[in-house]
């Protein structure tokens, strides 16, 4: 059986509905930890069991039977996120999987100033020794994030922030794809899979001009420093810990850990990947 946690996600639900098409629904379960919002999935005939990071015992349960196990990163990050993906990587081992895949990220790097892809590279870190054989989907960087990073910016027309460096933003529908056509093959990627990644890379300045070109209103962008930008998100009430998590994208994409673009993600679905354009265009068009 293929279970599929964190189902209730953005994600992890796509993964499930595309796995659907794929397979049949008596061969996918899903672990999530409020089982209430997923019965519209066992309705269509998923195995549906809470599962819970923080709870050993729950995941037992969740991943009886399993075959493959895909771990959705947690939500969180620092040592809660290592050892969340510790425990469902061990669980997995005892329920007797044969593969366990885990939703990594192109800039997965023990060095890097922006906090998940530490996490990220310790939990790789963690599948190399279980013993059991394993697939690190190494997501590129959502491309739904470049709707929250021009905020305000289509009513002042300035999208304010760092400096920052080109990201191969690259669309959720397009990932969740990629991880239920890699769960549906089992066994096609063996340890770390290349990047999966749209086939550009931009920066916010070209995030601007695209916003401007699809809105009709001009935005400009603006390159503020560091700590300007922090000051400014902790006066709007952001805490300082993510104030701080966010400049550190910013350093990231300064060093390049997010350039990296690959044709392996448009091999895999047989398509081109969807442009960053795109992503956008609907986000603005839903927002208004």
């Amino acid at each position: 059986m293929i279970i599929v946690t964190g189902a209730n996600g953005q994600l992890g639900r796509a993964i499930v509905e595309d796995l659907l098409g794929r397979v049949p629904a008596g061969q996918i379960a899903v672990s999530v930890r409020d089982a209430a919002k997923a019965q519209v999935l066992q309705e269509r005939g998923v195995r549906v069991r809470r599962g819970d990071f923080d709870d050993p015992a729950s995941l037992a349960h969740a991943f009886e039977g399993a075959s493959q196990v895909l771990i959705v990163s947690a939500a969180t990050t620092g040592e809660a996120a290592i050892a969340q993906h510790r425990t469902a990587i061990e669980a997995a081992q005892k329920a007797g999987a044969h593969r366990i895949l885990y939703t990594s990220h192109q800039g997965a790097n023990p060095s890097s100033p922006f906090a998940p892809m530490p996490d990220h590279a310790a939990t790789e870190a963690i599948l190399r020794d279980c013993g059991v054989p394993f697939t690190s989907l190494r997501n590129g960087f959502y491309a739904s994030t470049t709707v929250r990073l021009l905020g305000a910016a289509l009513k002042t027309g300035e999208l304010a922030a760092p400096q920052d460096g080109p990201v191969s933003w690259t669309a959720h529908a397009d990932l969740a794809e990629a991880a239920a056509i890699t769960l549906a093959e089992d066994g096609r990627f063996d340890g770390p899979t290349p990047p999966l990644t749209a086939s550009q890379a931009l920066d916010l300045a070209d995030i601007a001009e695209i916003a401007s070109d699809l809105t009709g209103r001009p935005v400009k962008r603006v390159i503020v420093t560091d700590e300007d930008y922090r000051a400014g998100l902790v006066s709007h009430g952001v805490p300082e810990t993510q104030a701080e998590m966010l400049l550190g994208l910013f350093a990231a994409s300064r060093q390049g850990e997010f350039s990296q673009v690959d044709p392996t993600l448009a091999d895999l679905i047989g398509r081109p990947s969807t442009p960053a354009q795109d992503v956008l265009k609907a986000a603005l068009t839903t927002n208004g």
